[in-house]
């Protein structure tokens, strides 16, 4: 684990570098974009038909989903009590659900599992993605933001609208071909594979690009302590206790809670953004959770392996 974290901290650095140096003139926001339309539009989808058409789809994948789902709903539950006990400003606590709640299974927690586990660990990160995170994150998630922020759009785009997406056409597509038993073609399986080699680097350099310690201020700390205590010890913590009623295998429990364990994602700054949220508030806690991540991960890593 610690191997592993440190490659994928040097590939956040090159990100991270890139926000400082900006080579050719290109700020992190002018890279950062094309980078991630490829990886969302070509190259994810291609990882996600190449691992889900050879996974072994079953029982676990519906337990990956009662996982996910249930400790996303607990960690919302708990800083919403949070919230409301310290009657934070609904613009702040939509953030904070945003970032306590969903964890980045895919952008960081993807490369880890496949540098620890192996590469059959990134069908539990893709599953626990595309069957628990994101559909509860563009359902139940874009629901709150639009409580607690600002839709300024002429129409509201219906919740169920995110299964019009490539990685969800992509993963219809290949539990389709795998549950109708068949094979991919030799030179389809070397096409994919060669495309879904390009999602970890470029995802962990996205991240970097992605990553502002200027958004680090002590206004926003009361507010980040909260959602650190419980993303990256209560929720993993909780996931460890829930797995003992879901009788999952033991070699797929590791895996799994690390999932849980994962530092705030990304993608939620687009939602603030969006829904006029706190913004610098979400950035914040996402720089120090990833940033904890790098000892966290490695202690729930130890303690599992142990258990």
């Amino acid at each position: 684990m610690n191997s592993t974290l440190i490659q994928m901290t040097l590939l956040i650095a090159c990100g991270a570098g890139w926000r400082i140096i900006k080579p050719a003139g290109l700020s992190a926001e002018q890279v950062r974009l094309p980078l991630t339309t490829v990886v969302y539009y070509l190259l994810l989808p291609a990882m996600v038909v190449e691992v889900l058409w050879s996974a072994d789809i079953g029982t676990h994948s519906l337990q990956y989903t009662l996982l996910g789902t249930g400790c996303i709903a607990f960690a919302m539950i708990c800083i919403w009590l949070v919230g409301r006990l310290f009657k934070f400003e609904d613009k702040r606590l939509g953030a904070m659900i945003l970032a306590a709640a969903f964890p980045n299974v895919t952008y960081l927690g993807l490369p880890v599992l496949e540098q620890t586990f192996g590469s059959w660990a990134r069908s539990v990160a893709i599953q626990v993605d595309l069957f628990a995170t994101a559909p509860l994150l563009f359902t139940v998630g874009i629901m709150i933001v639009r409580h607690y922020g600002e839709d300024h759009s002429e129409g509201r785009r219906p919740v169920l609208s995110f299964l019009n997406a490539p990685p969800f056409w992509a993963a219809a597509v290949a539990v389709g071909l795998n549950l109708n038993g068949m094979v991919a073609p030799v030179w389809l399986a070397g096409v994919l594979q060669k495309l879904s080699a390009a999602v970890v680097p470029l995802m962990l350099f996205s991240l970097g690009l992605a990553l502002s310690w200027k958004a680090v201020t002590v206004r926003n700390f009361p507010y980040v302590v909260p959602v650190v205590l419980i993303k990256m010890l209560l929720m993993p913590l909780f996931a460890v206790v829930l797995l003992g009623y879901l009788n999952m295998e033991e070699h797929h429990k590791a895996p799994a809670v690390l999932e849980m364990a994962m530092p705030s994602m990304v993608l939620g700054i687009v939602f603030c953004d969006r829904y006029q949220l706190d913004s610098s508030l979400y950035a914040m806690a996402v720089t120090v959770t990833t940033a904890l991540s790098l000892v966290t991960l490695p202690f729930w890593h130890g303690l599992l392996m142990a258990g």
